[in-house]
């Protein structure tokens, strides 16, 4: 098993450990091209932890440092959403932007609208109350685990709830594609990743035949070649 501050399990990080990491992430920005960090990969013990809630532990100046960095690093990758674990910071902290595909039958179909930068802090994410939960099923991939994509059953719509980076409280009603990366970034913050929600037998490379399939509005002709359902 790995040893020093990453074996650490997050619930267990002080705030002292939290400020250290950030700092060292913060250097690490500022020397690179981009003012970005680099994304850890699937193995990273950051990513199967259970982040530690944000209380906090960074002052306001530093906390907007750090949403700057993941904001640039998301937007270099190029990415929809990226979570702190996905840095290699246990924090419960996501950064979240998606240009979205109005006007496409894709867009349609997904419900993928346009989605403003928004910070979400200690997020969480349900079934709508009184509501009866629908799962729609589409490919989707991770900067953290690159090279590869597969089919996820996800809410379509769903509450969320938590605060943002100022500390707002939110609790609102999200669906469509933006439901979809709400519960991406979330469950890195749950130490799971979107492979072990997937249908495996979707699992393909983000080469040429790859692109076809997720080109496809809905996967139907993945699910009919490659053998799994579409619903979850």
């Amino acid at each position: 098993m790995p040893t020093g501050p990453g074996a650490v399990p997050a619930a267990r990080w002080p705030a002292s450990l939290v400020r250290e990491r950030v700092g060292l992430l913060l250097e690490a920005a500022e020397a690179a091209p981009g003012g970005t960090v680099p994304i850890v990969q699937a193995g990273h013990p950051a990513l199967r932890m259970r982040a530690v809630p944000y209380d906090g532990q960074l002052d306001a100046g530093t906390l907007d440092a750090l949403v700057g960095v993941m904001r640039r690093t998301m937007h270099a990758a190029p990415g929809v959403g990226l979570a702190a674990p996905q840095i290699g910071l246990p924090l419960a902290l996501a950064v979240l932007a998606d240009p979205g595909a109005a006007g496409t039958e894709s867009g349609t179909v997904r419900e993928r609208p346009q989605l403003p930068f928004r910070v979400l802090v200690n997020p969480a994410y349900g079934p709508v109350p009184g509501e009866h939960p629908e799962h729609v099923a589409f490919y989707e991939g991770c900067l953290s685990v690159t090279g590869y994509q597969a089919v996820v059953p996800r809410l379509r719509q769903l509450r969320l709830t938590g605060v943002d980076e100022l500390g707002a409280p939110l609790d609102e009603v999200v669906q469509g594609w933006p439901a979809r990366i709400v519960q991406h970034e979330t469950d890195h913050l749950n130490g799971t990743l979107y492979l072990d929600r997937a249908h495996l037998r979707s699992l393909s490379a983000t080469d040429e035949l790859g692109a076809h399939w997720a080109s496809e509005p809905r996967p139907s002709e993945a699910a009919r070649t490659l053998g799994f359902p579409l619903e979850g």
